[in-house]
């Protein structure tokens, strides 16, 4: 064996060995730097580093078999003594390898001890809180994760037609991009209520990564006229406002939804999101009758004002988009949800049940398309208090589109109903991460936490939610309730009041209670009685249950259940019923809710 070292050493080979390596390590660490500044693509670093690991044995044996000698390359067997590398040369050499390949294990031990603990740990205390004891401060609304490359929020695209009603196309399209890239595991996109915020408002690319928490950002404008449309999209990285792509599109209507399928696959390219073999972006939320799709997305612009009203207008848009397109699975499912809304503010069985079946119809008509099952969910939940199906299409919901706020706040909404609180909270927490400018989600969160000892974080939560939307009736309710907890009946007095009118008449009327206004808490809960009796059972019941008056509570209870009021689904955690969760009658209501006590 020493033979052998010996003669190694004397042919070169270990000192060849050694150089190869630092060439190697020193070729490695330019291609990763400089190759991806010049837009490579991922398989030409990894080219070479197979290309260095294929040369290395080659290499050794022409080491072996020949020497460089001043008259240049011999075979061994043929070079004189005299012609060999000088030891002083050599000495020099051995050591000139050593120092660059002790530099090489410094940098290595520097990056991998001391670098990537520290990135760790910054990305450990930006991770969200396991319980209710921390927010978020300042302008930071979601769980800070670090500089995920990539996570993305796609803005609302500029209206540039003349006529300012297309809004809802540029929108819509919009939506659309959203839906395509929330598809792909590998990618954090950020729901449209936070990403389309900033509509209308002057924030630059710096803010909006900041109270997004996003390293990229896709912008563009949208002109419409006639069938003919022009879009512009442009791809930003945050961290230094630079582009890393930009298309204009000149196109007809009918080739919309492939200008989609470009725009998303040419971002999916920038960001060099590695894509699964199988994995195919498809779009759920299209219909080949172009009339058909822009009704849909008239209909999707009026849901999101987030009003009754706009609920009556979107509803005969859906039945248009239907009527054109009898199988176009997500206005189903978008008429399913919105169905949905305005029976359960009316108390209306017949009408939960039509959406249910809108909420069935979508989920035949498009096995793929999450947004049937969550429909489906919140009518089985709300309605059906069917907590397997509800979990169940939960499960499905979330397997298809795990990016889906709605469908992480949905599943809050089922473990809420279970009881399930911790596992309610870090659902709620997870759709914040997604949504982080979302009042609903924070509202969401704060009424969660107003179920457990966690006051501060619940109100955080909830103040939270009214600066974003500073005229929210539920979130101003259930701050109020947290100040009826609290004893802080006056403050909760100025909040009911601006709660609205199905709410309202309720709440002023469990402040003025624990103000000793007897007369005056009566006559609110008669207002909410005559004005509410079909549709606001559960919020009757809790005002009794508030003023102590368990019969009648349980009274307006079981009117809500046979209503089937969607206000049940808070009982297991609503402080209001503290008082009565002993009495034989609360473990009664739950079992015929199918729920455990």
């Amino acid at each position: 064996m020493s033979q052998l070292f010996a003669e190694l050493r004397r042919r070169n080979v270990i000192r060849m060995a050694g150089l190869y390596l630092v060439g190697a390590w020193l070729l490695i660490q330019v291609a990763g730097t400089v190759l991806p500044m010049f837009g490579a693509p991922d398989w030409l670093p990894r080219s070479v580093v197979v290309l260095i690991a294929l040369g290395f044995v080659p290499t050794l044996i022409f080491a072996w078999v020949f020497e460089l000698t001043p008259e240049g390359i011999k075979r061994d067997a043929e070079v004189k003594p005299e012609e060999s590398i000088a030891p002083q040369t050599a000495r020099r050499l051995d050591r000139m390898i050593i120092a660059v390949m002790a530099v090489a294990l410094l940098y290595f031990a520097f990056d991998k001890f001391v670098l990537a603990p520290r990135q760790y740990a910054a990305g450990e205390k930006g991770s969200e809180p396991s319980s209710g004891k921390e927010l978020h401060e300042g302008t930071r609304t979601a769980p800070e994760k670090g500089s995920d490359p990539f996570s993305i929020a796609v803005l609302p695209f500029v209206n540039m037609s003349s006529d300012k009603e297309q809004e809802f196309f540029s929108d819509g399209l919009s939506e659309e991009l959203l839906n395509l890239l929330a598809q792909l595991p590998q990618l954090r996109v950020i729901a449209r209520t936070s990403s389309f915020s900033f509509k209308g408002k002057e924030a630059d690319v710096a803010t909006i990564a900041k109270t997004l928490n996003v390293a990229n950002v896709l912008e563009g404008s949208v002109r419409k006229s006639g069938n003919t449309l022009r879009i512009t999209a442009q791809l930003i990285r945050t961290n230094d406002s630079s582009h890393l792509w930009s298309q204009t599109y000149d196109r007809e209507l009918t080739d919309v939804f492939k200008v989609q399928d470009e725009i998303a696959g040419q971002v999916v390219a920038a960001l060099k999101v590695r894509l699964l073999s199988d994995q195919v972006i498809t779009n759920a939320h299209r219909s080949s009758n172009v009339e058909a799709y822009t009704q849909y997305l008239i209909g999707k612009s009026a849901v999101q004002r987030g009003t009754y009203d706009n609920w009556l207008r979107a509803r005969p848009a859906f039945q248009q988009a239907i009527s054109l397109d009898g199988n176009y699975a997500a206005a189903y499912g978008a008429l399913a949800a919105n169905d949905y809304r305005i029976a359960d503010r009316l108390g209306d069985t017949a009408g939960m049940e039509q959406a249910l079946a809108h909420a069935d119809k979508a989920v035949v008509l498009a096995p793929d398309l999450a947004d049937g099952y969550l429909a489906r969910a919140q009518i089985r939940i709300s309605y059906k208090r069917d907590w397997s199906g509800a979990q169940a299409d939960i499960d499905k919901a979330l397997a298809l589109s795990p990016g889906d706020a709605n469908a992480h706040l949905g599943h809050a909404g089922l473990l809420r109903a279970l009881g399930r609180v911790p596992d309610a909270i870090t659902a709620a927490r997870k759709g914040i991460e997604l949504d982080p400018v979302s009042p609903g989600a924070w509202m969401l969160l704060g009424r969660l936490l107003n179920a457990t000892p966690e006051h501060a974080a619940a109100r955080q939560a909830l103040d939270h939610a009214l600066q974003l939307a500073p005229e929210s009736e539920p979130a101003h309710f259930h701050r109020a309730i947290l100040s009826l907890i609290e004893g802080k009946a006056e403050d909760a007095l100025v909040d009911f009041g601006k709660s609205g009118t199905l709410y309202g008449s309720a709440g002023v009327a469990m402040a003025e209670h624990s103000l000793g206004h007897a007369a005056k808490s009566e006559a609110a809960l008669q207002v909410e009685i005559a004005e509410f009796a079909k549709g606001g059972a559960y919020q009757i019941a809790q005002v009794y249950a508030w003023r102590g008056e368990a019969d009648k509570a349980f009274e307006w209870l079981d009117r809500g259940f046979d209503q089937h009021d969607g206000g049940l689904t808070f009982i297991r955690i609503d402080p209001m019923f503290a008082a009565m969760k002993s009495d034989a009658r609360f473990a009664a209501l739950l079992k015929r809710m199918g729920l455990s006590p």
